[in-house]
């Protein structure tokens, strides 16, 4: 079995996930290429679990200062050169295609009548769950921007839906914690900014990882540049993260048990929809601004939710290689079932059922070839 697995670039999520996926290929019979977009190539590290991978341009979004900036969204969305890339990729040769939300592997798929699965938190938000009323153009990207076949949704919770449990490969070995350690990643945010934030609390120790930091200590605030091993040791030994609303770190610091602090990038739907669902679930603590405030209750806070998640992307990989990609809630019941999630209190089912955006469970992938005609 020959498989492409493109894997949407933009932030470090994606990747992380596809790497756990990456490693459980490896034990199987199956042959993988893997693909990425969405990132200049010499931003990547850490990638020798990919082999021989390819990059592409792909698409992506422009943020800056803690923000989506649609206007240079639109002057570097190139749509000729993604439609360019679409069409050249060869993908004849493969059995099946795999797409994190990866526009270029998923639209060449479906423009070939090739088998694509999606699987990716976004393919969630295709189910009556949590989420942000979001304008007709954050509506369109879910439905367009990498559209598949069959599509895995993953989230922190079912919500009675055919959905799968988070990929949180992270190391659950009990660890030395060290009191009063914190990690900051909020890497669409100004260093100005998160230094201005983090300056008032001198009793506590900062690791800011920022793509433009430079490394060094200030005093209580420790800054670091990107990279995935002393990240994950870091995140092994602090006692809480304040991180954008993005789901793969926040996955990872719940199967950890830490305490969790997000703040949105405004404008951005899906982020507004993880807080929501964090905010709802009792999961960790939301911020819709850099507020010293909110900042300064987290901190003095014990609350902090621990989920045992099982080791999804083992589950997936087998269930790929199987072939058995029409039963999704058999796949859903089994790894939920392995998944031991905290209680939700009443008050959180009532407000849950409160803010349900239902329209968007009516969202279907859309016709093949509706972009490229």
């Amino acid at each position: 079995m020959k498989i492409l697995y493109g894997v949407q670039a933009t932030g470090n999520g994606h990747i992380t996930r596809a790497r756990a996926m990456a490693r459980e290929f490896q034990k199987l019979p199956v042959e993988v290429d893997f693909l990425f977009s969405g990132r200049d190539p010499e931003a990547f590290f850490e990638m020798e679990v990919f082999g021989d991978y390819r990059v592409l341009k792909g698409l992506t979004f422009a943020i800056g200062d803690g923000k989506i900036l649609p206007m240079k969204t639109l002057l570097q969305s190139r749509p000729l050169g993604l439609l360019q890339e679409i069409r050249q990729l060869d993908v004849d040769s493969y059995d099946l295609i795999i797409t994190d939300f990866e526009p270029v592997t998923a639209w060449a798929g479906r423009l070939r009548k090739k088998a694509v699965i999606g699987i990716a938190h976004q393919y969630a938000f295709l189910y009556p769950v949590p989420q942000h009323r979001s304008d007709p153009f954050q509506r369109a990207i879910l439905r367009y921007f990498a559209p598949a076949n069959t599509s895995l949704g993953i989230h922190w919770h079912h919500f009675g839906q055919p959905i799968l449990p988070p990929i949180a490969p992270v190391d659950t070995a009990p660890c030395e914690l060290w009191r009063n350690h914190y990690i900051i990643y909020l890497p669409f945010e100004s260093r100005a900014s998160i230094r201005k934030l983090l300056n008032p609390f001198s009793h506590y120790q900062f690791h800011i990882y920022h793509p433009d930091a430079e490394p060094g200590d200030e005093g209580h605030l420790s800054w670091h540049r990107p990279g995935r091993q002393s990240f994950q040791q870091d995140l092994q030994h602090c006692e809480g993260v304040i991180c954008n609303a993005g789901f793969e770190l926040a996955s990872e610091v719940l199967q950890l048990g830490r305490k969790l602090l997000v703040k949105p990038v405004a404008g951005q739907s899906e982020q507004y929809s993880n807080a929501m669902a964090i905010d709802l679930l009792g999961y960790g603590h939301v911020m819709n601004r850099l507020d010293p405030g909110k900042v300064s209750e987290w901190l003095q806070s014990a609350c902090a939710t621990r989920i045992h998640f099982p080791n999804v992307a083992a589950a997936v990989c087998e269930w790929l290689v199987a072939g058995t990609h029409d039963d999704i809630q058999a796949l859903s019941t089994r790894l939920w079932n392995e998944t031991l999630l905290p209680d939700m209190t009443a008050a959180t089912r009532t407000d849950y059922q409160l803010s349900l955006a239902p329209a968007v469970s009516a969202l279907q992938p859309p016709p093949a070839g509706a972009l490229l005609r």
